[in-house]
């Protein structure tokens, strides 16, 4: 079994699998003065996704603090103000939210039991996934978002089984270890498996844009804005260097 590719990959030129539009400039939040001055993140799995990012862009963990969110209310601590930002992949195309251009890519990895017939492959298919039972959205998570997450079919037409419910990363591990179902996700999610569940990557998926998200109506804290600024700025100098050395 390989490693599952590396989660964060800086973002491809725009048009790249996957790339929506560029982030809305962020506006100064008028509440920013006499609070804790850390950023507050929303996060949600492994840490390894928020330590990448925030090393990418040259901040320490000591200005940030982490908040966990749930798959079945994923925007509720942002719009209930106890978070600043938090990490989205893909676009939420949610009214009340601005989202920052891409700040990273998370590579896909499909999970599943140690014993699973695909689990000895080096990588893995939608299409050889489609052959399993996977997972339903999450009540409260985007239909739209978890589309791209868990696509209702492959390529070739083939309807994916999403069958199981899901509420947390928890729950769906000891439904992956009690049966040979599936689930397409992140490589990111990686460090937060329980032992005999395995993450193999999917070839046919293209990695996920990795923005920030936060409430268009607060805007951001001082803070906030700069981190959001420099790890835009640094998505921007990894993308440059990598056109440069395709030429």
């Amino acid at each position: 079994m390989t490693s599952p590719p590396t989660p964060v990959q800086p973002p491809a030129a725009p048009g790249a699998p996957g790339e929506a539009t560029c982030g809305t400039p962020a506006r100064l939040s008028p509440a920013a003065a006499g609070r804790d001055p850390r950023v507050r993140i929303g996060v949600h799995g492994s840490p390894r996704l928020v330590d990448a990012l925030l090393a990418a862009c040259g901040h320490g963990d000591d200005g940030v603090h982490r908040v966990p969110y749930s798959m079945t209310a994923p925007f509720a601590p942002l719009r209930a103000g106890e978070v600043d930002l938090m990490i989205v992949k893909y676009s939420p195309r949610e009214p009340d939210l601005v989202t920052s251009g891409p700040i990273g890519y998370d590579g896909r990895a499909a999970l599943m039991r140690a014993g699973h017939p695909l689990a000895g492959a080096a990588s893995v298919t939608l299409e050889q996934l489609s052959g399993y039972d996977a997972f339903a959205c999450p009540d409260g998570f985007p239909p739209y978002v978890w589309d791209l997450v868990v696509p209702p079919r492959t390529a070739l037409g083939v309807a994916v089984r999403r069958v199981h419910p899901m509420t947390t990363l928890t729950q769906a591990a000891a439904v992956l270890a009690a049966t040979d179902a599936v689930h397409p996700s992140f490589a990111s999610v990686a460090d937060a498996l329980p032992p005999g569940i395995l993450a193999a990557p999917v070839s046919d998926l293209p990695p996920a844009p990795v923005r920030w998200a936060w409430r268009r109506a607060s805007g951001l804290t001082p803070a906030a804005a700069r981190l959001v600024r420099d790890a835009e700025r640094a998505a921007e100098r990894f993308a440059g260097a990598a056109r440069a050395a395709d030429r």
